[in-house]
């Protein structure tokens, strides 16, 4: 073989060198590193409840570093919420006693809004770390991980739930540990809806952003340092320069999320889709190339490793991964019971002592007053659902059954998702006071600028769904206008728009607390609702109405999520399921 024929071959079988893609990923994974350790002392500052700045400073050379904390503490809560989600969702779903005791714990949990949850932590996180901004940093982290956590356990405990039994007989026959078929079989199997519903959750945790920076409770004004407390301080002024620059700031932030991490997460989960066939559009992320052309993800994961087979280790004596759990009848009931008995006693003490504590402050009257208010707030909320399905159904299902449409608006849907709207509030107080709309009218639209989204995504989602031999068929029978969307479009889309509504809906209720209680310069418009009446108690630190406040909301959407969203996600699944 002559020289030259050789020279080929010894190339192929050589080390490729460091590429340019290798030294980007690189370097932007030393950033990161950086930017955390040097963000690190700041989250450690000295605190004293009783001199702490009731606001931050509005230059815009400030912005940037409000940014970046803002963002540690979206990602630090969006961590927590994915390791919540793997214990309570796979807790509900392998544990079938316990289940009947956490999905109503969790469907309660979800109905508790983002401001009592900060009534209630605040003080005692400042208590943890006394001196110490830290405490506030974990009220804050944690009043953005009540934002997020449930909707992606529900997401996760579903997928678990409708698991194929194949996929189920498999892990047996393989005698997979409990371990291993965690991570080889349901959270492959949960990835798609946990990533999408992950990134909804995170665009409604923006929502609450400035209500966690921005902290007023027990008569005390607290403010971390961020893109939200920016806003509020800014909108306090009734400066709206200001308040657009932090907007023009937060869209960027909006943009620069979905582009470098929720468009390479939803493109990377296809991998775990099973289906007979292929989708017309499929994701794509220009994120996700280079990673996959870059070997630094394939050498981090390699060095982790060892950590997974510690942890493997660890857990085969627990036994193998069957499901149902297999355990002595003896034992199982037992353990049943003992867990029955303390949580019905955690409860009823906890019942007893908020019924003690009611009683002999506001009086059990205050019920009457607080439903009353529960029914003006319901009233929006079903005015707002209504009015989202007349306009985005149409319109998502136009969008979603054409691919081309969807590839470029599916993108716009998400960043309008996952904006913040009550950073648009100011803007809308000012044309509310111009046109003298009182905002027990304009509240409505209020919540809707952060509720309708889901509806719009949702519907969407479901139309780019519906297999295309269907629409084929329905093109051949000549079946258009009303009885195609009666035969074909409407069923089809229908298990989609009650995931979307049932999200709006408690996004509508969460969103009250923040829309019919608004400041913008020295004006300070209240809206007649439940919502008003639990952000003014939690403005006093008046603990027996919050209570009662956050009882009748509870009360409100647990029933109007049994009465109406559960029977339409029954009739979802056993008639329209496709």
């Amino acid at each position: 073989m002559a020289a030259e024929d050789r020279v080929p071959a010894r190339g192929v079988l050589r080390r490729p060198g460091l590429r340019t893609v290798d030294l980007v990923v690189a370097l932007a994974l030393i950033g990161l590193l950086y930017g955390l350790l040097r963000l690190a002392p700041s989250l450690g500052a000295p605190f004293l409840p009783g001199t702490a700045p009731a606001q931050v400073s509005t230059d815009p050379a400030d912005l940037p570093f409000y940014a970046v904390r803002s963002l540690l503490r979206m990602f630090t809560a969006l961590i927590a919420s994915v390791l919540f989600t793997f214990v309570y969702a796979s807790a509900a779903a392998r544990l079938r006693r316990a289940e009947k005791v956490l999905l109503p714990i969790l469907d309660i949990l979800q109905s508790v809004p983002v401001l009592a949850f900060l009534s209630i932590t605040v003080t005692a996180f400042i208590a943890l770390f006394p001196g110490s901004e830290l405490g506030l940093e974990c009220a804050s982290v944690f009043a953005i991980f009540t934002a997020m956590a449930w909707n992606m356990t529900f997401a996760f405990y579903y997928s678990l739930v409708s698991q194929p039994r194949d996929l189920d007989e498999a892990s047996r026959v393989l005698r997979l540990t409990k371990w291993q078929r965690f991570w080889k079989i349901d959270v492959p199997s949960g990835m798609i809806p946990l990533v999408w519903n992950g990134m909804m959750s995170f665009g409604g945790a923006w929502f609450f952003l400035a209500a966690s920076e921005s902290i007023s409770v027990l008569n005390q004004q607290y403010a971390l340092p961020g893109i939200g407390s920016y806003a509020a301080a800014a909108a306090a002024k009734g400066d709206l320069g200001e308040i657009g620059i932090a907007t023009g700031v937060m869209v960027v932030m909006v943009i620069g999320v979905n582009f470098l991490f929720w468009r390479p997460m939803t493109a990377w989960a296809e991998r775990f889709r099973v289906e007979e066939s292929q989708a017309v559009e499929k994701p794509r992320s220009l994120v996700l190339n280079l990673l996959r052309r870059s070997v630094v993800p394939g050498l981090l994961g390699r060095a982790l490793r060892p950590i997974g087979r510690v942890l493997d280790t660890v857990t085969r004596p627990f036994g193998l991964a069957e499901h149902p759990l297999e355990s002595p009848v003896l034992r199982r009931r037992a353990g049943d019971v003992a867990f029955t008995v303390a949580v019905g006693a955690a409860v009823l003490y906890g019942g007893w002592q908020s019924f003690t504590d009611i009683q002999s402050t506001v009086g059990l009257g205050e019920f009457g007053h607080a439903f009353e208010l529960g029914a003006a707030t319901f009233g929006r909320v079903l005015v707002l659902l209504c009015a989202a399905t007349a306009v985005w159904v149409p319109l998502g299902v136009w969008i979603g059954m054409n691919p081309r449409i969807t590839r470029y608006a599916q993108p716009i849907v998400q960043v309008l998702a996952s904006f913040p709207a009550n950073f648009l509030f100011p803007f809308a107080i000012a044309a509310f006071l111009a046109l003298g709309v009182s905002l027990n009218w304009g509240s409505m639209l209020l919540m809707a600028l952060g509720a309708q989204w889901y509806i719009l995504f949702n519907v969407i989602a479901g139309a780019s769904a519906i297999p295309g031999d269907l629409r084929e068929a329905m093109d051949d029978l000549g079946v258009k206008g009303w009885l195609r969307w009666r035969s074909l479009i409407l069923p089809a889309i229908f298990p989609y728009y009650v995931t979307g509504g049932i999200t709006a809906a408690g996004g509508a209720w969460n969103a009250s607390i923040v829309a019919e209680v608004v400041d913008y310069g020295h004006q300070h418009l209240t809206g007649y609702g439940l919502g008003a009446y639990i952000a003014q108690a939690t403005r006093v630190g008046d603990h027996p109405r919050i209570l009662v406040g956050v009882i009748v909301m509870i009360v409100y959407v647990v029933t109007l999520n049994r009465l109406l969203w559960r029977r339409l996600y029954r009739i979802a699944q056993t008639r329209y399921a496709l």
